[in-house]
């Protein structure tokens, strides 16, 4: 973050310093919640939460190295300034509003925000590879995108920072609005509208209508880029005055997408810029539905005027998305194990199904290990049993079900009818893995796709550890 002083941090946050001689300290390093994260010359915010009080850790935070901490009430007991406020996660927004009005003032930042159901934390991985090759570049680690998450990232800001890249969760109406007002992007990329949170929203009308919150904050100087393969994507064109460009396989994209081509090592297509010029590229990601993603990174680099060789080369330079998505990992007997199991909602697991499928056409066994879709509300039970349909139907090999939560999928496969004891249900992680150790062979492949509470991600990591 840029040198700043608790007197000007006070005034942004509508704060008050309660120890008035420490006015003029600066704050020179990092923003944090966590005060296991501070470092010599950071500020620490306690934040009251489910678990836990920030307040708790403010003297941890202080032995750390901490110059101040924002604090809702005084902890006297902590040798460390103190800023009172009435509400920390709001003047965390409050902060890094200020802080990229001041960075904006005196350089050429440009801040590019992205939104949708699916592939924010993909889409933004790119850019970060893209954008890096030109300057300095500033995204958030993991998905940093919420009230919290993205103002930390935000205050990641220098002088020298060329391009921000801002993740926006949904998380509720007004949530997207927000967190757009703190950034206020100069570019705005709208991904996909999908079922993820769906029960939590109350339908995909009202995610559509929250997603569409960054369409309507952006001026008539900044650029929205849009899907123009969703239909609720395409309805967020009136919504604003901003310049609109599109991306995807539709004959009227900008930039777009044809002969996508998948094989286990990676996902190749060709991608068709504004001015007719075509470029060959090869994901070493797999899936086609990340083709999208490159085509949205593609578009927002391109506009920033990044060269387009760069693009390309950041593009297919890029080993994975992150870590549990889509991340193949290859063992020392044959079997092929593609862990895309941090997060899950009814388009991203079909999605994961239709890659493994693709990928069985060489001949090769297909296994799906599935755990709980979260979030779904009352379309749960509907959608867990439509996964479990699906896989029958894509051809699948062998569908391991893991945990109650999730027995509708392995239900809905059973109910299919086409299948007769190639799905399997267990309650347990440990029961699954089992299983799986005894039955996997040479030539394997292994998907396990499930939302992050569901901890099937760790399995896909212990398989990874061939059985004796």
């Amino acid at each position: 973050m840029i040198s700043i002083s608790l007197n000007e941090i006070a005034e942004a946050v509508g704060g008050t310093v309660l120890q008035a001689s420490a006015g003029d300290a600066l704050v020179t390093g990092s923003v944090e919640t966590d005060s296991r994260l501070v470092a010599l010359g950071s500020l620490f915010v306690a934040k009251p939460g489910e678990v836990t009080d920030g307040h708790l850790f403010v003297s941890d935070a202080a032995q750390a190295g901490a110059v101040a901490a924002i604090v809702e009430r005084e902890v006297p007991e902590a040798n460390l300034p103190q800023i009172k406020v009435s509400d920390s996660v709001a003047a965390l927004g409050l902060l890094a509003k200020h802080v990229l009005q001041v960075v904006r003032s005196r350089s050429e930042l440009k801040v590019v925000g992205i939104t949708g159901s699916n592939g924010k934390t993909t889409t933004k991985n790119m850019l970060r590879e893209i954008l890096s090759s030109a300057g300095e570049t500033i995204a958030p680690i993991e998905s940093f995108n919420n009230e919290v998450g993205a103002p930390i990232s935000i205050l990641k800001v220098t002088d020298q920072t060329k391009f921000l890249v801002v993740e926006l969760g949904a998380g509720g109406e007004g949530s997207i609005r927000y967190l757009a007002q703190i950034a206020k992007p100069n570019i705005g990329v709208e991904l996909k509208v999908g079922l993820a949170h769906v029960g939590e929203f109350g339908g995909i009308e009202t995610t559509a209508k929250i997603k569409a919150e960054l369409a309507e904050e952006l001026g008539a100087e900044d650029l929205l880029i849009l899907n123009a393969d969703d239909g609720y994507v395409r309805d967020m064109q009136d919504l604003t005055t901003a310049k609109k460009i599109w991306f995807g396989t539709s004959a009227d994209a900008n930039y777009r997408a044809t002969g996508q081509k998948l094989d286990i090592t990676g996902t190749s297509f060709e991608l068709h810029w504004p001015d007719s010029q075509v470029s060959e590229v090869k994901l070493q990601i797999l899936g086609e539905h990340h083709v999208m993603n490159a085509l949205a990174a593609a578009a927002v680099a391109d506009s920033l005027g990044v060269q387009r060789a760069q693009i390309i080369a950041a593009l297919q330079n890029m080993p994975l998305a992150e870590r549990w998505r889509m991340q193949l990992m290859q063992r020392a007997d044959g079997v092929a194990v593609i862990n895309d199991a941090y997060n899950a909602s009814p388009d991203s697991t079909k999605a994961a199904l239709q890659t493994l499928a693709q990928l069985g056409k060489s001949g090769r066994r297909t296994i799906a290990v599935l755990g709980e879709m979260a979030e779904l509300g009352e379309s749960s039970r509907e959608q867990h049993d439509a996964i479990g349909r699906i896989v029958v139907r894509l051809d699948i090999n062998q569908l391991i079900v893991v945990g109650q939560s999730a027995k509708l999928i392995h239900m809905g496969a059973e109910q299919e009818g086409s299948w007769g004891g190639e799905s399997k249900f267990f309650e347990s992680i440990d029961e699954a893995l089992a299983y799986l150790r005894g039955m996997l062979v040479a030539g394997d492949i292994v998907l396990v796709k499930s939302s992050k509470s569901a901890n099937l991600r760790h399995l896909g990591d212990d398989l990874m550890e061939v059985s004796a």
